[in-house]
């Protein structure tokens, strides 16, 4: 099952859950910067929505508090967004920009050319 689509919202809040673990919906909110900080209500209807979405899951209940942890990895997640990318775009803008930004590097390009070789290699063995 492919993991879900998340918003950038969705994504912070994520990035909080992967961060500091099973939280409740307060300890989500007091994770964002003060400084263009979400309304406690927004980041309540998110959570909710993503639950829906299967993206969290509600592990606990205390007192009046949920307590959410992340149902999908970050390594899913993030592969989820280069799909996306690489779907609208293709690869070879994608890598020319990367360079051009300086985010790529000649190690980085190395380190792809030994991944590529590797599953070339295993792709001739099957």
């Amino acid at each position: 099952m492919k993991p879900p689509r998340l918003t950038k919202l969705e994504l912070k809040i994520m990035d909080a859950l992967w961060k500091r673990g099973a939280s409740s919906i307060r300890e989500i909110h007091e994770a964002f910067p003060e400084k263009g900080r979400p309304a406690y209500t927004t980041v309540q209807t998110t959570i909710y929505r993503m639950e829906g979405k299967k993206a969290v899951r509600c592990v606990k209940r205390i007192g009046n508090a949920n307590i959410f942890e992340a149902a999908v990895s970050r390594d899913a997640a993030q592969n989820r967004l280069i799909d996306d990318l690489l779907n609208l775009f293709g690869g070879r803008p994608v890598m020319a920009r990367l360079v051009q930004s300086g985010q790529l590097t000649l190690d980085d390009i190395k380190e792809a050319d030994q991944v590529l070789r590797s599953l070339s290699r295993k792709d001739k063995k099957q």
